[in-house]
């Protein structure tokens, strides 16, 4: 699973790991039925307190994200919880709007921005291959 950190933006630590992990959950790269990483791993993995991890994993399980099974691990929930991807489409488009203001700001017109996102699109991990379905996914 990839997460991107920023301990510059003033987001705090738990907030983008769970908005992430949300996020892969509504793009479909992470799947119902997919384990995560401990939280032991995960917490390595990003260089934070393995405490911070746990707080993400029992916050989504509160919100019926994940589920927790003894002795097994985390898992994405069998079922997301409805509004899911509503949530995440609102969350998307107020970060769109964090973009075009800060794209503005710079002046920066519409084809510059839709080069950029374009670029990173391509770039990211999960990004869909020409059937639609997720790089990641398409090895399974």
């Amino acid at each position: 699973m990839f997460l991107r950190l920023d301990p510059s933006s003033g987001v705090p630590i738990t907030r983008q790991i769970a908005e992430q992990i949300r996020a892969h959950c509504a793009a479909g790269s992470l799947a119902p039925g997919d384990r995560l990483p401990s939280v032991r791993q995960l917490a390595a993995e990003l260089a934070v307190n393995q405490n911070t991890i746990l707080r993400v994993y029992e916050r989504l399980t509160a919100e019926g994200l994940l589920q927790r099974r003894h002795g097994e691990g985390t898992y994405v929930a069998d079922r997301l919880p409805a509004g899911q991807m509503k949530l995440q489409r609102q969350l998307l488009r107020s970060e769109v709007n964090r973009l075009v203001r800060r794209a503005r700001t710079l002046g920066m017109g519409l084809e510059d921005v839709q080069r950029l996102v374009e670029q990173a699109f391509e770039q990211s991990p999960g990004a869909p291959n020409e059937k639609g379905d997720s790089d990641e996914r398409a090895g399974d």
